[in-house]
């Protein structure tokens, strides 16, 4: 490890939703849990977060409910269990962790309920991190996985062979050792649809990422996409942990409906609904709307989305009604719609960006 003696660590809890409801419920522990929407598998909904005991069955965040339960059932699992999403609880436990966190020598920058950045000066950021977990556990009986690294993309990924439970290393020493021969989705911020257009430049591992060119990549993907791709390749990424509190560029609201809607009238009263929930969400805020994005999942489970900016920055309900209404004519009126979502992107809080 050298001489540095400045790391950013990533602390992630470990199947954080599902250890809250098994602390709630000690009976629980050790059976598999699905948590998501209304608890009802019968029910269209998807997974929020699936225990380990449920992952060893193929269960995984983001899996539609039935599909979880037929998966189950063809399985024989008969002890599993499905439970309501819980936002109150999780909210309250994960305020416990991130209290716990700014009580060490660190800088704390939250990500989410479950996942902290920590900036730490020491010479031994093992010892820290092990540190951290025990603070952790002592005060919230829950466990997490602490990623170290020379910079925030190093820290996130070595997080993940850590788990559970684990402390793991990733810096510029060993980058290549580890990442260089892993398919580029396995970095951060490199989804399946990037992985299928590196690939079809011949570009199918890190270390191939990070030997082609920036010109390489920017002419096939773009001049800022194609830059920032080779920097994941190498490993680089942003060092600063701030303790600046997040602010939400937006809020949207989304609804799964037990039948498909199939009349265009109702898909636009739904979306009017919650257009005005959204807004409502905004007003608690003080921060107009400035963009509107709906989504629209047809049956069986095809996803899109279109947006619009408005004619200029609003709270009005009415307004903000008709503006995501407007966007239903883009839908197609021959397709069965399983969910609708309205998103809301808002202007700058005062004194920021």
């Amino acid at each position: 490890m050298g001489t540095r003696d400045r790391w950013v660590l990533h602390v992630d809890l470990d199947q954080f939703v599902a250890a809250v409801e098994v602390l709630r419920r000690p009976e629980l522990r050790g059976r598999p849990v699905i948590v998501g929407g209304r608890g009802d598998p019968t029910e269209r909904g998807v997974v929020s977060t699936a225990s380990y005991e449920a992952r060893e069955f193929g269960i995984g965040s983001g899996m539609p409910l039935r599909v979880a339960a037929r998966r189950l059932a063809t399985r024989e699992v008969t002890d599993a269990v499905f439970l309501p999403v819980d936002g109150e609880a999780y909210t309250a436990a994960s305020q416990r962790v991130m209290d716990t966190l700014r009580g060490l020598d660190a800088v704390v920058e939250v990500l989410g309920w479950d996942e902290a950045f920590l900036g730490v000066a020491t010479k031994d950021p093992v010892g820290f991190a092990r540190a951290a977990q025990s603070a952790v556990l002592a005060a919230t009986e829950l466990h997490c996985s602490v990623g170290i690294g020379d910079n925030k993309l190093r820290a996130k990924i070595a997080t993940g062979f850590g788990k559970p439970r684990g402390v793991y290393l990733l810096t510029a020493d060993n980058w290549f050792d580890v990442m260089g021969d892993r398919a580029t989705d396995a970095l951060w911020g490199i989804g399946s649809k990037t992985a299928k257009k590196l690939a079809a430049l011949g570009i199918h591992t890190v270390r191939e990422l990070a030997d082609a060119t920036d010109g390489e990549l920017a002419s096939a993907l773009g001049p800022t996409t194609g830059p920032w791709l080779h920097r994941l390749g190498r490993g680089l990424g942003g060092e600063t942990v701030t303790a600046e509190p997040w602010v939400a560029r937006g809020h949207g609201r989304e609804t799964t409906f037990q039948h498909n809607l199939t009349d265009p009238a109702q898909v636009a009263a739904e979306v009017r609904l919650l257009a005005e929930r959204v807004a409502e969400d905004l007003r608690a805020e003080g921060r107009a709307a400035v963009r509107i994005t709906l989504k629209v999942r047809y049956a069986p489970f095809d996803t899109h989305t279109t947006g619009a900016p408005l004619a200029e920055p609003t709270l009005d309900p009415a307004v903000i009604a008709d503006a995501a209404a407007a966007l239903t004519g883009r839908l197609d009126p021959g397709r069965e719609v399983r969910l609708l979502g309205v998103r809301l992107e808002m202007t700058a809080p005062s004194g920021g960006s």
